[in-house]
């Protein structure tokens, strides 16, 4: 699956906090969470932000508490991946469970500017800056990883099986 669209880039340590402030919490509508993304650390995220865009951010991205919301309000808010050097694990299987791509790649995370368009083939990994024409390539998931994110979810790829 190839999904492409500009950069928002962030620093390390993104926590859950920022993705979806806590004050936030008390609704489970994925609209609303989506329309308060990123607000604490990039006030006009929700007012750019694009279906397609993608996330790019440095270490330990989605570090804090273990809230499926962080993860629901990025997909919901229509990025449809995020690129890290690195990921906090729960977070990471929490992308996985509500299907939102995410790869780590550092050498992409450092190249990559705020504003440039990025294509990526999720099936392979491969990562291209369009803007500036370099290709890096993130480990692709397995194919049961893949299928998971694909069906929007393991919910839902549960539900088709």
């Amino acid at each position: 699956m190839l999904v492409k669209g500009r950069v928002f880039k962030y620093g390390n340590d993104v926590d859950t906090d920022v993705i979806i402030p806590a004050r936030y919490l008390n609704t489970t509508s994925e609209e609303e969470l989506a329309s308060h993304c990123m607000e604490d650390i990039d006030a006009d995220f929700v007012k750019n932000v694009k279906k397609g865009d993608i996330i790019v951010a440095g270490d330990n991205f989605g570090c804090g508490s273990s809230r499926e919301h962080a993860p629901i309000a990025i997909k919901a808010s229509g990025v449809s991946l995020v690129i890290a050097n690195s990921f906090a694990r729960i977070f990471y299987r929490n992308s996985i469970n509500i299907g939102l791509p995410i790869l780590e790649c550092p050498e992409a995370v450092k190249a990559i500017s705020a504003g440039d368009e990025v294509s990526c083939e999720l099936s392979t990994g491969v990562i291209k800056d369009e803007t500036t024409g370099k290709t890096f390539t993130a480990e692709a998931f397995p194919e049961f990883i893949q299928a998971i994110i694909s069906d929007g979810g393991l919910l839902r790829h549960l539900s088709k099986k």
